[in-house]
């Protein structure tokens, strides 16, 4: 009986971390973080008019949402002209290094 509670709580972690891994599924995090750079901190750095955004801005869930919704409502054009691929390389790294990652970053 104890082995059984004990497996069962091992899949129940495992199932845990598969879903907070899979926030872009298919996204690289390093691409994401050179696309990040090039296309986003343009105009959100310190002191920009749209207001300094860096992965730790959010937490993880609040990426999610951010990405699911489409919510860059000020320019709809910038995620427009990139592709799916590239809208999940920037989530993936966004995620990983959110606010509540394993390790947050603002990406300096």
């Amino acid at each position: 009986m104890m082995k059984t509670k004990l497996q069962l709580g091992v899949v129940l972690l495992a199932a845990v971390f598969a879903v907070g891994a899979s926030a872009a599924e298919g996204g690289n995090p390093k691409k994401g973080k050179h696309l990040y750079k090039k296309e986003c901190k343009v105009c959100h750095s310190k002191g920009d008019a749209a207001g300094e955004l860096t992965p730790m801005t959010k937490t993880m869930a609040q990426w999610d949402r951010f990405f699911e919704k489409n919510q860059h409502k000020a320019k709809p054009e910038v995620f427009e002209k990139l592709s799916e691929q590239d809208r999940k390389d920037i989530q993936q790294f966004l995620y990983d290094h959110a606010v509540d990652s394993a390790q947050p970053q603002t990406c300096g």
